[in-house]
This record gives C-alpha cells, structure tokens and sequence, in this order.
C-alpha cells in the first residue's frame, strides 16, 4: 500500500436546502457525510457532527485529540444510546 494511502482518509460531504422556511424566507439544509473506503455514511444535523464523525478515523491513524472533543463525543454517544 501507498504510504499516502496508509495515512489519509476520504470523505465525501454533501450538503443542499431542501425547503424554504416562509416565517424567515431562510432555506433549510440538509447533509450527510460518508467515508470513502467503508461507505459508512451519517446523516447530519449541525456541522459539528461532521467533526464528530471524522474524529474516530483520525484516532485509529494515531492521533491524539483533546480530552474536551472526546469527552463531548462519548457524552452524543452515550444520549443517542439511550
């Protein structure tokens, strides 16, 4: 394997406006995020999840992120468990 390819990850991110809201005239979005290799794909809410959805990726390649970030990761975790 391609040393590059041993240490990168891809992502595919799509995001569109779906309805209009008629109170605020604002449009209303929509996305999902998919990993490239496995198609593992999260639909998305807020942009944060697309942090969150990338984090377990960057520490399976050995990186460290803060304990604040991992800590608020297993607490959406844990919620969305129960």
């Amino acid at each position: 394997m391609d040393t590059l390819e041993s240490t990168t990850q891809s992502f595919i991110v799509k995001v569109w406006v779906e309805e209009i809201a008629e109170e605020t005239g604002q449009g209303v979005w929509h996305g999902h995020i998919t990993h490239a290799l496995s198609g593992e794909r999260h639909y998305l809410k807020n942009l944060d999840e697309v942090r969150d959805f990338i984090a377990p990726f960057l520490e399976d390649m050995g990186v460290k992120l803060e304990t604040r970030r991992r800590m608020r990761r297993w607490l959406r975790q844990l919620i969305g468990k129960g």
